[in-house]
């Protein structure tokens, strides 16, 4: 039965929209939708980790046996260009504009980027100066977490060439982040290290994945929800171990460390943490080019959101507000231009998440503040809820387009 192309195809779809940063909830709708229109009952299981596949050709003259194929997959890192590219082709197949065995060559051909040295480390630098300016720092602060922020995404392409790196990368990202603020505080100007050391690791942190497991869990994925929660806890130990040790490295060798009071920011500090978040994201999700301005909007849309909802009712209406109206346009968008909704949702949504919120807490747990840790820890739940609410009641306002 592996001779029928559809099958072929559908087992191709599944992994390429787990590859390029698909949530579980909509790969299997996807995979669902599409296998009905090609005359295939199919059932999937997917998690972050690997996807069970069986298809059944639903013909009355076909046999009954079903055909299933495991795929062990690594977790897939959102790509907004070919996530793209792989939705035109399953649209097309869908409506009948390509045949499924052209279709499944199309799938063949769409192959990852590889890593762009300057692009990575400008889109580095430029998250790094975007929240260390959202958190209110200097100038001085800002400009000392773009540099550290760049040399985190050297790490990074250094992971990609080296593969006995990439287990340990976040750890050695926080612990060297941490060290080079210290030394920098000490030795050249001084800085307010929560913030620059906070900034400067940002890319790392797993807010996103946090924000969709828990979106997982209320769609009652929850095989998958747990399992992306775990791995998202994992890299928060490790960038929280990672900090801690640089710490420690700094009062072994002596470095002098002096704190630095927190000072009222220039209103222009405001606009550029927005414009830095906008470029990095621009940078760091690779959209296709047409599409830049989309995610640079979305990025501005979301944020701006955020802060009118919290001045006028709080910071955690501000939340729910704002992924609220990211969904509700994100999937407008999406009904509009028959594009994936993710062009808008990702990048909307990316100024909103609390992975900091989750690093502060394990950090504090490290540091022996559990009172801290605890309430610390509380807020991220609440802002968890919040954002996911929000993202559920915009799903309500506009609904998705069919899922494909």
């Amino acid at each position: 039965m592996w001779s029928d192309i559809r099958l072929r195809f559908l087992s191709e779809l599944a992994k390429r929209l787990h590859q390029y940063g698909t949530t579980t909830t909509r790969l299997e709708a996807s995979v669902e939708s599409l296998s009905h229109k090609l005359g295939i009952d199919t059932q999937i299981w997917s998690s972050p980790t690997g996807i069970l596949l069986s298809f059944r050709d639903t013909h009355p003259e076909a046999p009954e046996q079903r055909v299933s194929e495991v795929l062990r997959l690594s977790p897939g890192e959102t790509n907004l260009r070919r996530l793209v590219d792989t939705d035109e082709v399953a649209d097309k197949v869908f409506r009948g504009r390509m045949s499924v065995a052209d279709g499944y060559v199309s799938l063949r051909d769409i192959q990852p980027d590889s890593v762009k040295f300057k692009s990575t480390i400008a889109g580095f630098g430029f998250a790094a100066a975007s929240i260390a300016a959202v958190l209110k720092a200097r100038p001085t602060d800002i400009v000392a977490a773009a540099l550290i922020g760049a040399l985190t995404g050297i790490l990074l392409i250094a992971s990609k060439r080296h593969a006995n790196l990439r287990p340990g990368l976040e750890a050695l990202a926080a612990f060297l982040s941490t060290l080079l603020a210290t030394l920098a505080s000490a030795y050249i100007i001084p800085l307010s290290l929560p913030s620059v050391t906070l900034a400067a690791i940002v890319v790392f942190l797993p807010g996103l994945t946090l924000a969709t497991a828990v979106s997982e869990l209320s769609s009652q994925h929850l095989v998958a929800g747990v399992a992306r929660f775990a791995g998202a806890m994992t890299i928060l130990l490790k960038l929280t171990f990672g900090a801690v040790a640089g710490s420690e490295v700094a009062k072994v060798l002596q470095v002098p460390i002096t704190p630095v009071p927190v000072s009222d920011s220039p209103v222009w500090v405001e606009g550029l943490a927005l414009l830095c978040g906008a470029l990095s994201y621009a940078l760091l999700l690779r959209p296709h080019k047409r599409h830049r301005w989309v995610v640079m909007g979305a990025a501005v849309l979301g944020y701006t959101a955020a802060r009118l909802g919290g001045e006028a009712f709080g910071p955690q209406f501000g939340v729910f507000f704002a992924g609220m109206v990211v969904a509700a346009a994100s999937n407008l968008f999406a009904r509009v231009k028959n594009k994936p909704s993710a062009l808008v949702r990702t990048p909307g949504i990316l100024l909103l998440v609390p992975g900091s919120v989750g690093f502060r807490t394990l950090f504090f747990v490290f540091e022996g503040q559990l009172q801290q840790g605890i309430d610390t820890g509380s807020a991220l739940m609440v802002l968890l809820t919040t954002l996911v609410a929000g993202l559920l009641f915009g799903d309500l306002l506009v609904p998705p387009r069919r899922n494909l």
